[in-house]
């Protein structure tokens, strides 16, 4: 039976400063984090990034290299989908899934319309989405030493093996299915990002109380096929 677990990903206020947007018809920018740690390689910057996204850069950062991670093939720079993580709040619930579970990505998006630009279904500041996945093609990687070369070749290009030392906790690679979604899917009430509706409150096991926007989330099997379902028809009126 599939599972799930959701985790936050992204640019936020905090890192680098700012957040990427959701525009009325739900389609978004996504923005990885700066990279804080020594790499073995140039690695991309947020100007490389710009051609790819409807946002402007600001000019403050175009020169800031960033930790692209999760990789969506078809993003600016990247070549497969793989994602990894060093911090076991986040690594140990993923490193929990196997093949053919998700491993589901939520970013924290400012809204980008105001007053009647704003459809009824956004928080009229800024919100918790779902913006992507991978489908898992293989059971997560735990033991890097242990890995063969071949099979490390699939991660080359991830933003973790790029770093001085591998420092990932685990690592995910994605099959088909995977990618960044056309349309970012509400974590958020209406009424305030902070406030998590029910595809959060009643399909994962978080209760949706204090900064839950921060935490893994985790569906079983029967939330993991109706959370499917949602982001397949993106029917989720009902469940804000």
């Amino acid at each position: 039976m599939t599972r799930a677990v959701a985790v936050n990903v992204g640019a936020n206020t905090n890192q680098p400063g700012l957040r990427a947007p959701i525009y009325a018809d739900g389609t978004f920018d996504f923005l990885p984090i700066p990279e804080t740690e020594p790499t073995r390689e140039p690695v991309p910057t947020y100007g490389a990034l710009a051609s790819g996204l409807r946002m402007t850069i600001p000019d403050e950062i175009r020169d800031t290299p960033v930790h692209l991670d999760p990789e969506f093939a078809g993003y600016p720079a990247c070549e497969r989908h793989t994602y990894g993580d060093p911090h076991g709040v986040k690594a140990r619930p993923l490193a929990d899934l196997s093949a053919g579970d998700w491993a589901l990505f939520y970013a924290t998006l400012d809204t980008a319309g105001e007053g009647d630009d704003r459809p009824d279904w956004q928080p009229p500041s800024w919100g918790a989405y779902l913006v992507g996945g991978l489908r898992l093609s293989r059971d997560p990687v735990t033991d890097w030493d242990a890995l063969a070369e071949p099979d490390r070749a699939v991660f080359a290009n991830n933003a973790h093996c790029k770093r001085e030392r591998m420092d990932a906790a685990v690592l995910l690679a994605g099959g088909e299915q995977s990618g960044l979604f056309d349309r970012a899917v509400p974590l958020s009430a209406p009424s305030a990002g902070v406030d998590a509706n029910r595809l959060v409150t009643e399909l994962s096991a978080d209760s949706g109380k204090g900064p839950w926007w921060r935490r893994p989330l985790r569906y079983d099997a029967d939330a993991t096929e109706t959370l499917r379902s949602v982001l397949d028809s993106r029917t989720f009126d009902p469940w804000l």
